[in-house]
């Protein structure tokens, strides 16, 4: 089984700015026909129907679904979806937030897991994993990806929030370019997901305050919404 993974930029849409030009977040206050008009796009440039772009109404929770794709609408209050079901393609939008794509190619099980500070810290990930294993996965096979996201040179936040998110997330605390508290929180999942047993972990480094061809909340508001999308290939 081969496991498919993509990150979209903010280039090559129809969005009109703040929103410019390839958001595909329809909760920020686009135009829904650009939003629409960009996720045609996405589907169309996967290769995929946009009936099997599975997407879901992020909350900053914990919550983990397995979909198949019969699903009529987007997962209600989950930030995280699971599939064993080839040709389902899995949505994590973001804006600075930690999208992370699951995959175990023996099992043909795949994930895609929005981890901001608030699901990162309450464990949004090791939530996907068990739902993994509910079929038929094992994390020693598992291969992740942590996209994109603020980095913590960027990411200053009071100190009495570094000692909590750190106390949940071990290895999330460090520092900003400035000296000041600041929270990894690439760092923290990676650590996590290592406790966790993954096999792979890789990072795409780029972050998203820094990097202008992607969303940042942060930066700039409001703003649109990459995604991170992974799905499985028979």
């Amino acid at each position: 089984m081969r496991i498919r993974r993509i990150v979209t930029t903010r280039e090559g849409g129809v969005s009109k700015p703040p929103f410019d030009s390839f958001n595909l977040g329809d909760h920020v206050g686009d135009d829904p026909a650009a939003v629409a008009a960009n996720r045609r796009r996405l589907a169309a440039e996967l290769g995929l129907s946009q009936h099997d772009l599975a997407w879901m109404e992020q909350v900053h929770g914990r919550t983990a679904t397995i979909v198949d794709g019969t699903e009529q609408a987007p997962a209600e209050a989950t930030d995280a979806l699971v599939t064993d079901r080839p040709g389902i393609a899995l949505v994590a939008l973001v804006a600075d937030c930690v999208p992370v794509l699951l995959g175990d190619p023996v099992a043909g099980v795949v994930a895609a897991v929005h981890a901001g500070r608030v699901g990162a810290r309450v464990g949004v990930v090791p939530s996907a994993i068990e739902a993994m294993r509910s079929v038929g996965a094992e994390p020693h096979r598992m291969e992740a990806l942590l996209g994109p996201a603020v980095c913590g040179a960027c990411y200053e936040v009071p100190q009495e929030m570094v000692d909590d998110v750190e106390a949940h997330l071990p290895g999330s605390a460090c520092r900003s370019r400035s000296g000041t508290p600041a929270l990894d929180l690439r760092a923290g999942l990676w650590r996590q997901l290592a406790d966790l047993g993954v096999g792979r972990i890789g990072v795409d480094p780029r972050c998203t305050v820094e990097d202008p061809t992607l969303f940042s909340h942060r930066r700039q508001q409001p703003t649109g919404r990459l995604a991170a999308i992974t799905w499985l290939e028979e």
